[in-house]
């Protein structure tokens, strides 16, 4: 919250209510089993606030987001007060109390993500409901013989059918607990850490600068999640480099766009992508993890390999000796980023805990590191400072997942009450002729479209319940589709005409943005590729099942994808160009 905040002056309610966020989320990993619909209501209870409110910037959005506030709390804390009584009605309203309940619960969910992300999200939520209500009169293929009202509205609100299912469950017991792991990261030296690490592994290369900005922002993105949190901390540092040393504008803001984006399929965390992926397909965390490892490595090499061909093309220098961090300083930052993911990887390969309570003891570990300095100094007031930054960050972040989740809840309960989902299936099936390669096709573009206008999780799942079932009917393993799905998720990052991460970029770095969209999109050539590849080279994945298969895939892939990179990039002939091109293709499919 910046100082021109009309809530300026009053920081303290919002530092305790992220305070009250913070203890709540891991109240719930070490209390044990809380009811459903007490834990997952009272997620959106601590979330609503700052949704509706703190985000206002007007009088009038102030007050009126105070009143919904108001209504959509009072709501929740009726369904988790009642939780008994709830679950035995079957997901059937009683009363015209109930009734208004439901209707402000999914009113102050479409208000909470249409402020959180804009319109786009809520719109399919809002267009989903109006299916649920009126698509009886819809003819054809297409309509359903309809629902009453108080059951429709009933499963999704009083039952763990809709706001409260499996979604939100993901968001109140593992997400949240991730965010907040990397609040406290980012609020003490880690993020100094990764920079520092970067530019002494590769600053001293050809093309350094922007080395450096793909392995720092792989190491951020790999805690932030988010491309643009991803661009806007990493590019502050990165862009003024790469300009210093004379690399071309467009160049510069495509690497910071490109490599950020390849945040949020790099482990652990994945954004909250990997942990709505362990709850649909039913496989666990860890494995999830060894699953995305090697096609995100082969995406970061990928970016480095254009990297190189695009050295040829302007002659990139490395990071000048005297920008390069001493060996002291890379080691004593380093340890603030290390020692937390050590004890987080120690806790669930080692120790064999489940993600959520690993990310609490290495909480804990970044928490005591927030006391001291590089120079293991204590400062009261700078670790207060840092303390008020966690909590505000970890209300803002787990609201704004929240504010998602929620809404695409809405979707998929309404497309499982109606059976919309299945017949959206059977239409690709029958678009696609039964062909696995049109349906794949099918589904990166419905991905691509849908994830230009909402966040790439929601994106994700409302793809991967509609298409998921048609791949795998055509023979695509479950993990392989959800990965796929996953993945060209995430295109509209770096794609035009919506291209966040590039817009950014663009501001940052003073260059118009479709320059930096075409080159982003050269440099991330394997975002479009290795998905595709995973589904032709399923051994990818199965680096914990087969890791001779899983390498032999990854260097096959590697090579492929590299010589595409120089196909595409590099300064040579046009015949050159082509074979290059045409023997990747080749490597990737055959």
């Amino acid at each position: 919250m910046t100082d021109s905040s009309p809530t300026s002056s009053l920081r303290w309610p919002w530092y305790c209510l992220g305070a009250l966020s913070i203890f709540f989320h891991l109240y719930l990993v070490f209390s044990g089993m809380v009811p459903n619909l007490i834990s997952r209501p009272l997620h959106m209870a601590l979330a609503a606030p700052w949704a509706l409110v703190f985000t206002a910037q007007t009088p009038a959005r102030r007050w009126s987001g105070l009143l919904l506030t108001l209504v959509a709390v009072a709501s929740c804390c009726y369904v988790a007060l009642h939780e008994e009584t709830l679950s035995d009605q079957y997901g059937a309203l009683h009363g015209s109390l109930q009734l208004a309940m439901a209707v402000i619960l999914l009113l102050s969910t479409l208000e909470m993500a249409r402020r959180s992300i804009s319109w786009p999200l809520p719109s399919v939520a809002l267009l989903a409901l109006l299916y649920g209500l009126f698509g009886h009169y819809i003819p054809g293929e297409f309509g359903y013989p309809g629902l009453p009202l108080r059951s429709f509205l009933g499963t999704l609100t009083i039952a763990e059918g809709g706001l409260w299912g499996q979604l939100t469950g993901v968001s109140v017991q593992i997400v949240a607990i991730f965010v907040i792991m990397g609040a406290v990261l980012n609020a003490g030296e880690a993020g100094q850490g990764f920079m520092n690490l970067a530019t002494a592994v590769a600053g001293r290369l050809k093309g350094g600068a922007a080395k450096v900005s793909v392995l720092s922002s792989a190491l951020f993105g790999s805690i932030s999640g988010s491309a643009s949190a991803n661009v806007a901390s990493t590019g502050a540092i990165t862009l003024p480099a790469m300009t210093k040393l004379g690399y071309p504008r467009a160049l510069a803001g495509a690497v910071e766009a490109v490599a950020s984006s390849g945040g949020q399929i790099m482990p652990p965390l994945m954004g909250a992508g990997a942990f709505v992926m362990v709850e649909l397909t039913g496989v666990p965390y860890n494995s999830i993890m060894g699953a995305a490892l090697l096609p995100a490595i082969l995406y970061f090499l990928t970016v480095w390999s254009g990297i190189n061909a695009y050295a040829q093309r302007y002659s990139l220098k490395a990071v000048e000796q005297g920008d390069l961090p001493e060996r002291a300083a890379v080691i004593t930052t380093a340890l603030f980023f290390v020692v937390p993911f050590a004890v987080l990887l120690e806790r669930m390969f080692n120790g064999g805990y489940t993600p959520q309570y690993a990310a609490c003891v290495a909480i804990l570990v970044a928490f005591l590191l927030l006391f001291v300095d590089i120079r293991f100094s204590f400062s009261l007031s700078r670790t207060l400072h840092r303390l008020q930054d966690v909590c505000l960050n970890c209300g803002k972040q787990i609201s704004t997942i929240a504010s998602i989740i929620l809404c695409a809840s809405i979707v998929i309960g309404v497309l499982g009450q109606t059976g919309l989902g299945v017949k959206i299936t059977s239409l690709i099936l029958s678009g696609s002729g039964h062909s696995l390669w049109p349906a794949l096709l099918l589904t990166g573009l419905a991905c691509l479209v849908l994830g230009m206008e909402v966040p790439t999780t929601a994106a994700y799942v409302i793809c991967v319940s509609v298409a998921g079932p048609a791949l795998q009917e055509l023979g695509v393993p479950p993990l392989v589709a959800h990965l796929f799905v996953f993945w060209f998720a995430l295109l509209s990052t770096i794609t035009p005409p919506v291209c966040g991460a590039v817009f950014i970029a663009s501001g940052m770095v003073g260059e118009n943005w479709l320059k930096i969209a075409v080159c982003a999109m050269t440099l991330g050539i394997g975002l479009y590729l290795i998905p595709l590849g995973m589904v032709a080279n399923p051994a990818l994945i199965r680096l914990f099942d087969t890791p001779v298969a899983a390498l032999l895939a990854f260097f096959k892939l590697g090579a492929s994808l590299t010589a595409i990179s120089y196909g595409i990039i590099a300064p040579r002939g046009v015949l050159a160009r082509l074979a290059l091109v045409s023997a990747g293709l080749v490597g990737i499919f055959v």
